[in-house]
């Protein structure tokens, strides 16, 4: 029997996924589609000053919508939106806490004021997290993820790439369906 190599597994897994259906995917958004309200009420990434959501954040001249906590259903949300969880919630964060990225947060991050940015920004912050990971090794993935990850502190990293890879894999397939539903909405 082969050792395997479960550093390796988790990187390609992703990896994998992102090149043959994600990323292709997201090429040619278009700042209409970004910012696209398919039903009233949507939460997304707005101009400083006009959103309507409890919170608004953001250190730059653009802010993303949410709540505290999240009422129940939450509001339906923009390709920019999606986006900017992604970005941030998703991968900046951990960035910051396990891969030496300046830290940040929702209040302070600057959003993207285009699609085009907000994809440079997706890029650069998948490939830190991914270089990251690989940079872990295998007794790295072993590790506990320390208090950055709160109640889950003591779990092993690995636990974290695996919840990471899903959260792409789930959030960047919404983005792509509301691109699909974009394109053919005239068709209705």
């Amino acid at each position: 029997m082969t050792d395997l190599n479960w550093n390796q597994l988790l990187t390609d897994q992703i990896d994998w996924h992102w090149t043959n259906q994600l990323r292709k995917r997201l090429d040619g958004l278009t700042d209409d589609e970004y910012f696209w309200e398919p039903v009233p009420g949507c939460w997304s990434v707005r101009p400083r000053g006009t959103g309507s959501a409890p919170v608004q954040a953001g250190s730059g001249a653009m802010t993303i919508d949410f709540a505290m906590p999240e009422p129940d259903p939450a509001p339906f949300t923009t390709i920019a939106w999606r986006l900017g969880h992604v970005i941030v919630g998703v991968l900046a964060v951990r960035n910051a806490a396990h891969f030496g990225r300046e830290p940040t947060d929702y209040p302070s991050f600057e959003y993207a004021e285009t699609a085009d940015e907000a994809l440079a920004q997706l890029d650069a912050e998948y490939a830190r997290w991914q270089a990251g990971v690989e940079s872990l090794g295998e007794s790295g993935l072993a590790r506990p993820c320390g208090e950055a990850e709160g109640p889950f502190a003591e779990d092993p990293m690995a636990r974290l790439v695996l919840n990471i890879n899903r959260e792409l894999i789930h959030h960047l397939s919404e983005v792509c369906l509301i691109r699909d539903l974009y394109r053919d909405k005239e068709a209705r």
